[in-house]
């Protein structure tokens, strides 16, 4: 398994394996899977302050990793929300474990403080995987969403990126600091 920084090229790829999850799950608030244009358009854009993922197995994708801001207020921008999305056949290989991790040291690299995953539930499994990866439960929203012909709850969890006792400075744009993000990538243990 190879892990690279996505490109808008991987967009349609990322699309079919995000769609499942958005027509037949809660698991993603979306009602309507973006399609392989939107999909690249949101790398492109992201990519510019936080890193998206992609893991490759014999040249095919089949998984991804990404951040996004956490809120939009200025005061927020050292916190993030992240998301691993694998294909049916690759889960609980260690496909999302890598990814994550990949993604989190990432993300310390760059300045940013806190990392939070929100999971509709029911998820045991996300929690679960969230949990082993050092994430702790903050609290849970009720009946924040309506999907699937229910209302869903939202449990939001989060894991501690880098120190939050002294003034921080700015985290770094992604767009600068690609040649560290991809050595982080390039490490053996990976």
């Amino acid at each position: 398994m190879e892990i690279r920084l996505a490109t808008p090229n991987d967009g349609a790829v990322i699309a079919e394996i995000y769609r499942p999850f958005v027509e037949g799950t809660a698991i993603s608030f979306e009602t309507t899977p973006p399609d392989a244009a939107e999909m690249s358009h949101r790398i492109s854009t992201g990519m510019a302050t936080h890193p998206w993922l992609v893991a490759e197995s014999e040249a095919d994708i089949i998984g991804y990793a990404y951040a996004q801001p956490h809120r939009i207020r200025p005061a927020y921008q050292w916190s993030v929300d992240v998301s691993v999305y694998v294909t049916s056949g690759q889960r609980r290989s260690g496909v999302a474990t890598t990814l994550y991790d990949v993604l989190l040291e990432s993300l310390k690299s760059l300045g940013f403080r806190m990392a939070f995953a929100g999971i509709a539930l029911p998820n045991d499994a996300s929690i679960g995987f969230h949990r082993r990866l050092g994430f702790e439960l903050v609290g849970t929203y009720p009946s924040v969403g309506y999907k699937l012909g229910e209302w869903r709850d939202v449990t939001w969890l989060s894991r501690k990126l880098g120190d939050t006792t002294m003034p921080p400075d700015p985290p770094i744009r992604l767009s600068v600091a690609i040649p560290e993000v991809e050595e982080i990538i390039a490490r053996e243990r990976w």
